[in-house]
């Protein structure tokens, strides 16, 4: 029961909130102590409320999870967690973040209640309806952004919100790529939604979401404001991290053909995990050394 459970609330997926901890990287001030204590308590209380949002989902989705090659393995589509069970760890986590957030401050508790909000109506209904779907994804994690700054006091540049949704909206219609391709394969129709999509429409969405992401990143490491503010001209080195790990997760999905779950292919994928390390260390090098 143990072991189902922790697969239901899906702790790899805690990846996602890493997100919150951006106001404060891109700040420079990640390493202040107070900084980082809030963006923690902000981190927890977003897990708990993400994971409450993964067990509603999985229970109203259990008869089309059934269908699905991989999600029929899931906790509750498999059988192996009662409803009672379902309720009781939907309502505890729920209450957890929620009290959580409203410590750190109104302003993040309204922040979370919202989220909670957009992905109950999304779980509910919202994901039926093509484009809106992988929207309503990427806007929970300019949620995520904003939850961030509010518990730190920080300012989110526009910047930084723009390639968020962006690279968000890329990792999205990544996945449902999957989905279009799972249905290609099997004639088995895993979401309603696939109604609205077909593998030209997906990949040239993916292509142009790419193309944008980059673009965005690489105008606003040679913008002026970043110059000026950390007093150096070189952050524009970092795009090549961009560059290296946006082409090797569409390689993933273009050609591997397995990006079902981004953040399974972030945390498999080595050569990602070397790219992001390479992204932090030269941030780290250029603006400190």
């Amino acid at each position: 029961m143990f072991k189902d459970i922790i697969l239901l609330v899906r702790p790899h997926q805690y990846l996602k909130n890493l997100f919150i901890f951006l106001p404060a990287f891109f700040a420079f001030k990640l390493h202040h102590f107070e900084i980082f204590g809030q963006s923690f308590l902000a981190f927890v209380a977003f897990c708990c409320v993400a994971s409450a949002m993964y067990v509603l989902n999985d229970w109203h989705d259990r008869f089309d999870d059934v269908k699905h090659p991989e999600k029929c393995r899931r906790p509750i589509a498999a059988g192996r967690i009662d409803r009672n069970t379902a309720v009781c760890l939907f309502f505890l986590l729920l209450f957890c973040g929620l009290a959580l957030s409203l410590y750190l401050s109104v302003t993040v508790f309204s922040l979370v209640f919202l989220y909670v909000a957009i992905n109950t109506a999304y779980s509910l209904k919202l994901k039926h309806i093509p484009i809106i779907d992988v929207f309503i994804i990427s806007s929970g994690f300019v949620i995520r952004l904003f939850v961030g700054a509010q518990a730190t006091g920080l300012v989110l540049v526009n910047w930084i919100i723009v390639m968020t949704f962006l690279l968000a909206l890329f990792l999205a219609l990544a996945k449902r790529r999957d989905d279009v391709l799972i249905y290609d394969r099997t004639n088995n129709k895993t979401r309603k939604v696939l109604d609205g999509y077909n593998m030209v429409f997906v990949d040239a969405s993916m292509v142009m979401t790419a193309g944008i992401v980059i673009v965005a990143y690489i105008l606003w490491s040679m913008s002026s404001d970043v110059a000026e503010k950390h007093d150096n001209q070189y952050v524009y080195l970092t795009s090549v991290f961009v560059l290296l790990g946006i082409f090797r997760y569409m390689q993933i999905a273009f050609v591997d053909e397995k990006s079902g779950s981004p953040t399974k292919v972030l945390i498999g994928d080595f050569f990602i995990k070397l790219v992001l390390l390479g992204w932090v260390l030269s941030f780290a090098v250029i603006i400190y050394i």
